[in-house]
């Protein structure tokens, strides 16, 4: 029952993302000849120069990569993805019979860009995907010696260049404008804005840094054994994980005990589990 709970949640979320990508590509990329990367960019350019809805071609032209997902990334995201696109399909058919009204493309391009990001993000949070040229990416990154995302970009310069000849090369540069606004957004709805970070502080005086850190800012830490590289002293690492918006305090308090002190500080895109509260120990 849970499991099929979840189905039933994911699903909605789908079927939420697909309708707001499709608002965001129809109200305002469309209409201005702005396309997004991928499937759904190429997919722009083959409607507005054949004629024929954009639904058909974003449903068909990623059909062949959704079903080549199926032994890397299993039957349930071919499902979720399957769905997503056949949703996006159905949407933009609904969405191309209402009147557009924003010409500017500098607008169009940043709102249809923060929407876009906004579905896509949801669909990709929720075990789903609405571009094969990713699924391809990954399937490619195993015999070529390149990553995904270098995959990825080469695929994009390929489609916005393809955009320059097509429309113009000013909507060649809104497209890509477009691609770095929903990029971002796609980011924050996966992220989210509570964005945490992670410190590991290397001082001489790690237990009173700890125990301070515990006392004043009511958050866990973690002392990590470890050995100086040149003078092969043994030292105490700390390790602990704060929100962005306590950064500046937690300098402060830490170079107040040590200024010499060395700090690490990476952003952190998902925790889970208990936070452990005053006197008590992670790990």
């Amino acid at each position: 029952m849970k499991k099929f709970n979840l189905i039933i949640k994911n699903l909605l979320f789908l079927t939420f993302g697909a309708f707001v990508a499709a608002f965001a590509l129809e109200m305002f990329l469309v209409p201005n000849n702005i396309i997004d990367g991928g499937i759904v960019g190429i997919s722009i350019m083959c409607s507005a120069k054949l004629g024929i809805p954009l639904g058909y071609f974003t449903f068909f032209l990623n059909l062949p990569f959704i079903f080549l997902a199926l032994k890397r990334f299993g039957a349930m995201f071919v499902f979720y993805t399957f769905w997503s696109v056949s949703v996006l399909s159905c949407a933009v058919t609904i969405f191309e019979n209402i009147n557009k009204n924003v010409e500017d493309p500098m607008l169009a391009c940043v709102f249809g860009g923060v929407l876009l990001g906004v579905g896509v993000g949801l669909i990709l949070r929720n075990n789903g995907s609405l571009d094969g040229t990713e699924i391809i990416a990954i399937r490619l990154t195993g015999k070529l010696s390149f990553s995904v995302g270098e995959i990825i970009m080469f695929f994009n310069i390929f489609i916005f260049t393809a955009a320059g000849f097509v429309f113009s090369w000013s909507k060649c540069m809104y497209s890509m404008l477009t691609y770095f606004i929903a990029y971002k957004v796609i980011d924050i709805v996966l992220e989210g804005l509570n964005e945490s970070k992670s410190l590991i502080i290397v001082s001489d005086y790690a237990e009173d840094i700890g125990h301070a850190i515990i006392e004043q800012m009511n958050t866990s830490v973690t002392y990590i054994d470890a050995v100086g590289g040149y003078s092969g002293t043994p030292k105490k690492l700390v390790y602990c994980i704060i929100s962005r918006l306590e950064i500046v305090k937690m300098k402060e308090l830490i170079k107040s005990i040590d200024p010499t002190a060395f700090l690490a500080i990476e952003n952190v895109h998902d925790v889970e589990g208990v936070r452990v509260k005053k006197k008590h120990k992670l790990g």
